[in-house]
């Protein structure tokens, strides 16, 4: 079992940023692909990013690429998501997950947080 506890949502402006963090407990949880998702108002989840185990393979959604970074400090057991240059449309509530497989990643995890909401203000 893995517990996830997400951490560094709020409200910022347009244009801003943002650094969410996702602290990762129980056995072997730096052994777990990381993903973060969200659900906006009315909508269903939707994937947003995953990095492997190891940090070294990342998957960004078109919606974030070139403006959303995820990482990962295994010896922290924490995933990070740094959101540069965030709109109105990022506005939802940002979930971590945890996986088997990076490959599988997208599709959810095995493990979820309880999720931190993010609010972007025109």
């Amino acid at each position: 079992q893995v517990q996830l506890v997400e951490s560094g949502g709020g409200l910022v402006q347009a244009g801003g940023s943002l650094r969410l963090s996702c602290a990762a407990s129980g056995r072997t949880s730096s052994s777990y692909a990381m993903g973060w998702f969200r659900q906006a108002p009315g909508k269903e989840r939707e994937f947003v990013t995953a990095v492997s185990w190891s940090g070294g393979v990342t998957y960004y959604a078109d919606s974030v690429k070139e403006r959303f970074t995820i990482s990962r400090d295994n010896a922290k057991n924490t995933v990070y998501l740094q959101m540069n240059s965030l709109k109105p449309e990022d506005t939802a509530v940002y979930y971590c997950a945890a996986g088997l497989s990076i490959a599988t990643m997208k599709l959810g995890g095995k493990f979820w947080g309880q999720g931190t909401q993010v609010t972007v203000s025109s």
